[in-house]
């Protein structure tokens, strides 16, 4: 029988038929394992069968809890760096910079864990390791212990977003991928979160915000220590239910991948059963696709699904295998490399609308454009406020609540753009990451706070769609048994340039516009670069 036939138990309303031929297109039959690919689109036609029921329903919202996080950690260490800088009278950019460095050693050891041990632990860890750490930063009796605590927890958050989102794309049927864009929406609501909650909390137990800066003990600046147990409370308290009320199975590709085909075709029948639903997906099915795709290839790049093979791949954990086939053909090796330039990009925004108060454009560019940009955002409002004569802490969150409210919708928008036909993934990306740079540039022609405010509210809507697609598109571009150590690349490319953002910043006058240009620039590129993706998921079922 031949893998089409083996296909046909699937149910037929399948667009996954279209989806997969569509796929072949995207990974030719040189760009992955043979084998692989065969049980990859096995499996991907059971679970369009099973279609989006309650199981994916609830992994939407507990894998929401990490993109919430993945945003609001990085504007948490934003929005205390004023009240933070007031107290301890010291260079801000090194909590920053700490925090920057946890967030890289969270992506890189996460992402590449998640592909060796599997998604459920790294899944279940990241939110309880960032909100313990966080409550104990609260208590904080320097700068020193404070930014010790500050990495971290970061490096909690680092894996959040390159584990879940490989968690959520290997469950979801391929007629309902582009919600991996939409929980974007989750992202959103962490930036608007921490400002609502450190609104009150910071204006109201803070010192005042003063040029030339005056003496803060802390007796009158307890509002950022009370904002960090709450928010590290509310991390316990997702992470309790993420843990302990829903029952994560391991990904059925990450399984297959692993060799262990009986247990992914198991783990299909339960997700069937959870949504009220059967497979008709058995393991003959998976070993018909194997042993058809071997007559197909000669016997040195076969996968062996053996249980030798299984324990010698764990053996191999850190063998360079997985960055290999990252760059086994001249296509996946150009999309990739475009990648971690885009992350790289974005890390200058990951400090303060996302990851690293926003982490998520293509790769390097990125990681150090938003950082310049965001991770300061909240002392550049307050010195301009100062400047035009209202600056003080209530108005300073007061606008960052409202740059948290406008990106609410283009979190939501971008799960539409990015199905309309001429646009897709690459052409949003390339839009949105544009107009991000030109918004940002725009503020500097500001001359009023409210000025300010209105480009700065164009920026927050403009950057949130682009992160909502970046988030999505890039493990959308990386098969699953490399997308951990994938996820692990490009996040890896935006924490290094996030790190050069705060170091930069040391030696900056960020009262200037400077910092805010060269963001901008960099933003404008990097749309640029974004059209230069060989590959448009659009309607193509991840493999």
């Amino acid at each position: 029988m031949s893998v089409e036939q083996a296909e046909m138990h699937n149910d037929k309303k399948s667009e996954s038929f279209c989806v997969q031929a569509e796929t072949r297109d995207i990974f030719t039959d040189d760009s992955l394992d043979p084998v692989y690919q065969a049980k990859a689109r096995i499996l991907n036609d059971a679970l369009q069968e099973i279609g989006m029921g309650k199981y994916q329903w609830y992994l939407f919202v507990v894998a929401g809890f990490g993109w919430l996080s993945d945003n609001l950690w990085p504007i948490v260490t934003g929005l205390i760096l004023t009240p933070v800088v007031n107290e301890f009278n010291v260079l801000g950019p090194w909590l920053k910079l700490a925090q920057n460095i946890g967030l890289l050693v969270g992506a890189a050891s996460w992402s590449i864990a998640s592909d060796v041990w599997g998604r459920r632990w790294a899944f279940n860890i990241t939110l309880g390791m960032a909100g313990l750490f966080a409550i104990a930063a609260g208590g904080s009796m320097n700068y020193l212990a404070l930014c010790s605590l500050t990495a971290v927890w970061s490096v909690g958050v680092g894996g959040n977003l390159p584990v879940d989102s490989a968690v959520f794309l290997e469950f979801v049927p391929a007629s309902h991928q582009y919600l991996l864009t939409v929980l974007s929406v989750w992202w959103a609501f962490g930036q608007l979160l921490g400002s609502l909650v450190a609104w009150p909390l910071i204006s109201d137990y803070s010192c005042p915000t003063t040029v030339p800066p005056s003496p803060c003990p802390r007796s009158s600046n307890e509002g950022w220590r009370y904002f960090l147990f709450a928010m590290g409370g509310l991390m316990m308290f997702l992470w309790v239910i993420r843990f302990f009320f829903f029952d994560l199975y391991e990904s059925p590709k990450y399984l297959m991948g692993r060799g262990r085909d009986e247990q992914a075709v198991e783990v299909v029948h339960k997700v069937a059963a959870y949504n009220g639903k059967t497979s008709n997906l058995t393991l003959e099915d998976l070993q018909r696709a194997g042993k058809l795709a071997n007559t197909t290839i000669d016997d040195g790049v076969r996968m062996d699904t053996s249980a030798l093979a299984a324990v010698q791949r764990k053996m191999g954990m850190f063998s360079n295998n997985h960055v290999r086939s990252l760059f086994a053909t001249r296509k996946m090796a150009w999309s990739t490399t475009i990648l971690i330039i885009i992350w790289g990009n974005s890390a200058s925004r990951a400090n303060c609308l996302s990851i690293d108060q926003c982490l998520r454009v293509p790769s390097a560019f990125i990681g150090l454009a938003f950082p310049l940009y965001n991770s300061f955002v909240t002392y550049f409002l307050a010195t301009r406020g100062a400047n035009f004569g209202d600056g003080s802490t209530y108005i300073t969150y007061r606008n960052q609540v409202i740059l948290s409210v406008i990106g609410v919708p283009g979190a939501l928008m971008a799960g539409y753009f990015v199905e309309l036909p001429y646009l897709g993934r690459r052409g949003t990306l390339a839009i949105f990451t544009v107009l991000t740079g030109v918004f940002i540039l725009a503020s500097t022609t500001a001359r009023t706070s409210n000025a300010l405010l209105g480009w700065n509210c164009g920026y927050s809507y403009t950057s949130n769609v682009m992160y909502g697609v970046l988030y999505a598109l890039s493990p959308e571009l990386f098969p699953t048994k490399d997308r951990g150590t994938g996820n692990a690349i490009v996040a890896t490319a935006n924490r290094i340039f996030g790190i050069m953002a705060p170091i930069i910043a040391l030696y900056a006058n960020l009262t200037t516009s400077v910092p805010i240009w060269i963001s901008g620039a960099i933003f404008i590129v990097t749309g640029f670069i974004a059209l230069l993706l060989p590959f448009e998921p659009r309607g193509h079922a991840s493999l």
